[in-house]
């Protein structure tokens, strides 16, 4: 069915980006004072590597793809933790070993005191209605054969939450929330546009009245135009449900406005993670500067002059990632230390955490410049 008989609020998904923005995203969004400090799920070391097979009869383990390489960051109560990278850097694959869609190969998951890894599935499952998940694809997100009004209620009969009325009455609730016409509870997802089925696998998130939702690029699939309302719509949640985002997303712009803290992922490695203004403001880590230098600035005359750092060469694959720091194959700063030795995700300044070996020997930026410097090209070999 087209657009044309889709719901009359999808008014607010084609509305103009300045209708759609309601924080100055400079202006940090405001905590409890009493949550500020208190960590919610706490990874240390954790590590997702897929094993590649060879033969088809006698299969043999011959490698493995380190997707995640040993990540160790907390998430507060009520925080967004904007996560960015490169395409198949690992972000998503964080974000799913987090909440255990994946098992993973090593480390630790501590939700409010609880080692995910380590729990049986009784115990993991009765935890799972705290832990939600938004995934980036709208249109392979939610069962076609399924109503809109039955996808929503899912979680509700999977963790007993309520029944017969009190769950319809809830999923109306929710729909009218997300901004969704409660008229359309028994229509199918392929008679929504694009941002409606989004509004739909958020409204599916909150049915388990969860406190930590893992947003997986969540508007990368979206208009424009709709990607502001959605992001939002997940504002107005996080203030009037409680929630704690960690916020997947590529696009810096996107990260920066929705986010209290940003980190940031190379090659199954994390890079820099501090305060979203303070990152933009003053990148530690060559990786992150060339990321903020990608991103447009709306004023021409500055655009016009300034020059941004191109990473030379390709991503490595993480099949077979480099020695020591895996970012100093595209590093202008590189030197020998950065190949023999990988450097350690340590706070080099309050609460702004990096790893790199320009924090132990900043001078090796002196007479370097980004824009047109090549890896290994300061020295060292």
């Amino acid at each position: 069915m087209s657009e044309a008989v889709a719901d009359p609020k999808e008014k607010t998904d084609v509305a103009s980006e300045d209708n759609s923005t309601t924080r100055d995203p400079k202006t940090p969004k405001p905590q409890d004072p009493a949550n500020e400090n208190k960590v919610l799920v706490k990874i240390e070391n954790l590590k997702m590597h897929f094993p590649v097979y060879k033969g088809a009869l006698f299969r043999k383990e011959v490698n493995r793809v380190k997707a995640v390489d040993g990540l160790t960051f907390d998430i507060y109560e009520g925080e967004t933790l904007g996560l960015v990278g490169e395409s198949g850097c690992g972000k998503s694959t964080t974000g799913r070993a987090v909440i255990q869609l994946y098992e993973p190969t090593d480390g630790a998951v501590v939700f409010e005191g609880c080692d995910l890894t380590k729990l049986p599935p009784k115990e993991l499952h009765r935890l799972r209605r705290d832990l939600q998940m938004i995934f980036q694809d709208p249109y392979a997100s939610l069962n076609p054969r399924m109503t809109v009004g039955d996808i929503i209620a899912e979680p509700m009969k999977v963790h007993k939450l309520a029944s017969g009325k009190d769950i319809q009455r809830e999923v109306q609730e929710l729909m009218d929330i997300v901004g969704l016409d409660p008229r359309f509870v028994r229509r199918y997802p392929h008679e929504f546009s694009g941002g409606q089925r989004q509004r739909i696998g958020i409204a599916r998130a909150l049915a388990s009245k969860p406190k930590f939702i893992v947003a997986d690029e969540p508007i990368s699939a979206l208009d424009v135009s709709i990607q502001a309302q959605i992001m939002n719509l997940m504002d107005e949640l996080q203030d009037e449900f409680g929630l704690t985002y960690l916020f997947i997303a590529h696009d810096l712009a996107a990260v920066r406005h929705i986010s209290d803290r940003i980190a940031v992922m190379y090659l199954g490695n994390m890079a820099e993670l501090c305060d979203g203004e303070e990152l933009y403001e003053n990148p530690l880590h060559p990786y992150t500067e060339a990321l903020i230098s990608a991103v447009p600035i709306p004023d021409p005359e500055v655009e016009e002059t300034r020059e941004r750092i191109v990473l030379q060469g390709d991503v490595p694959s993480p099949l077979n990632p480099p020695s020591g720091c895996v970012f100093h194959t595209r590093c202008p700063y590189a030197f020998d230390r950065c190949k023999k030795e990988k450097p350690v995700f340590q706070e080099a300044e309050d609460g702004h955490f990096v790893a790199c070996h320009l924090i132990d020997e900043p001078e090796r930026r002196e007479n370097v410049d980004p824009t047109k410097s090549s890896p290994l090209s300061s020295g060292g070999e």
